[in-house]
């Protein structure tokens, strides 16, 4: 038998000879209406003005709900000396004696018993009284069921389930059961701690603290703290109970840390691979460029990938760092081995040229986009393309695949390499939700766009900011959450045209500029 072990002994209430026999799972079913009983008040009401109402210095804490919610933490975490101690020097009990009596019924599987326990617990609502009734009677449902007592079981289906009135989908399921009876018997009851929990969900709160409720509290605060913070972007994501948490500015890669000079012409495009163990650029001098990230952090040049006849213009990686796309402009697409460099296969296509691909999350695809606004999607080792028909108003400069199961192919106009991200007519970059219907969520704003594609992507720990080039030399990076500008970087002497964050380390961000060089942005060293 399942018991809760967060609670010593001494908490479990044992009836007395007649209460067994009315507890019994022998007896017959209690009726569906409140009890006479006095109804049981909210057990910190009396109890706040006998100890004082609140604790900490704004007043905002119950501190009879404050003592039951540590009493459950120092239970939980298995200090029950402690737990109990703390009862009994505070006089204020977790649990009241009904709502013990309930909970052992519960654990010990005594479901008649259980019902009964919930009518003395003084609840008012009956909406609740018949849902965990619902959810209890149920349970004995399907051990009777499961014991081979099919006659019982359909008993207490028409006599006691039924004549709730409530959950009529859940009711038809249990009769599918009767059905099945004799081959796999049905569903089997849930263990006793996890009816306790869904009982408690139904239950006024006051009633039973939750699991791990202090927890859950802690972590809250924690998040608010993390969230508030602009500068949160910690290579350890743990956060300390000592202090109020606060990053300093120097956790955001604003320092340049190496300089990569492998191009002769502008460099227009930078992304690291899904491991960050790699990099690749592509320039208008037609070449891109694999670069492999030390152990120190510092890259350095594996392969420069040759063979393109007009300015490579993007690349993309496949999901396990293994192969490279390239598209050269308005011409054709490239496929490369990382490890030796060489090239794998062209594709092209008949009557139009390339502008934008991308490997498809499943690694065995690729889409691209064409300059007659087509959309195609290839598979390695076929010569055709499918190809749908894109907007021919629209112009199309870049494109990005989703990375869920839906493989959902998101286009951008004049726009960023981020899905979700898209740089306007505005000059200003867009935060968008693409759950369910499109939706703007954010703008940031103080970069220069006003002739040239400029890239920006999502990064740091948790991808808690925004970065992107700029037309005027810098670097821009906003916090993600409240669209704020934290750090306007200066160091490039050309357009900056594309950025990208090592997801590997979120102190390691890239930049490539029309001065044809590439810059590696770290966190500044004392």
């Amino acid at each position: 038998m399942e018991r809760n072990l967060d609670e010593p002994p001494a908490k479990r209430i044992k009836p007395s000879a007649p209460e067994l026999g009315k507890f019994s799972d022998s007896s017959s079913p209690p009726h569906h209406s409140n009890p006479s009983d006095k109804p049981m008040s909210e057990p910190s009401s009396s109890q706040a003005q006998i100890h004082g109402d609140t604790v900490g210095s704004k007043g905002l804490i119950n501190r009879v709900e404050f003592v039951r919610v540590i009493t459950k933490a120092l239970y939980t975490l298995g200090y029950k000396n402690a737990g109990a101690s703390l009862e009994q020097e505070s006089g204020i009990q977790l649990h009241c004696d009904s709502v013990n009596l309930f909970r052992e019924q519960v654990l010990s599987r005594n479901w008649d018993g259980s019902l009964a326990a919930l009518h003395i617990l003084g609840i008012s609502d009956g909406n609740i009284v018949r849902s965990a009734s619902f959810l209890i009677l149920e349970q004995k449902f399907l051990q009777l069921l499961r014991n081979g007592k099919a006659t019982d079981a359909l008993e207490v289906l028409r006599r006691e389930i039924t004549p709730l009135g409530i959950n009529t989908k859940r009711i038809h399921e249990l009769c599918s059961y009767m059905i099945g009876f004799g081959k796999i018997g049905g569903e089997s009851p849930s263990s006793p701690m996890k009816v306790l929990e869904e009982l408690q969900k139904l239950l006024p709160p006051y009633l039973m603290v939750a699991e791990k409720r202090l927890e859950h509290l802690i972590e809250e605060a924690l998040t608010m703290q993390k969230n508030a913070c602009p500068f949160h972007n910690p290579l350890d994501s743990s956060l300390s109970l000592y202090a109020d948490h606060r990053c300093r500015k120097d956790q955001i890669p604003s320092q340049t840390t190496q300089v990569l000079e492998g191009h002769t012409d502008e460099v227009w495009f930078v992304r690291f691979s899904n491991s960050g163990r790699y990099l690749a650029s592509s320039s208008s001098d037609k070449s891109a460029i694999i670069w492999e990230v030390n152990e120190d952090g510092k890259l350095w040049l594996k392969h420069t990938l040759r063979g393109h006849m007009k300015p490579v213009v993007m690349a993309s990686w496949n999901p396990d760092d293994t192969q490279l796309l390239t598209c050269g402009w308005e011409e054709d697409i490239r496929r490369w081995d990382v490890q030796s460099g060489q090239c794998i296969r062209n594709h092209r296509h008949r009557s139009s040229s390339f502008i934008s691909c991308g490997f498809i999350s499943d690694g065995k695809r690729f889409f691209t986009c064409l300059t007659n606004k087509d959309f195609c999607i290839g598979k390695f080792g076929r010569e055709n393309l499918k190809c749908l028909k894109g907007q021919r108003n629209t112009k199309i400069s870049d494109m990005a695949m989703t990375k869920d199961k839906n493989d959902d192919i998101h286009g951008q106009g004049i726009g960023s390499s981020a899905v979700g991200c898209d740089l306007t007519e505005e000059k200003e970059i867009h935060l968008w939700s693409i759950k369910d219907e499109p939706k703007l969520i954010m703008r940031f704003k103080g970069h220069k766009r006003t002739r040239f594609l400029i890239r920006s992507c999502f990064g740091g720990l948790e991808q808690g900011f925004v970065a992107s080039g700029s037309e005027d030399s810098r670097v821009y990076i906003w916090h993600r959450g409240t669209g704020t500008l934290l750090e306007a970087l200066d160091g490039h002497s050309g357009a900056v045209n594309c950025v990208s964050w090592n997801p590997a380390n979120p102190h390691m961000l890239v930049s490539a500029s029309d001065d044809r060089t590439i810059r590696i942005w770290g966190i500044k060293r004392c």
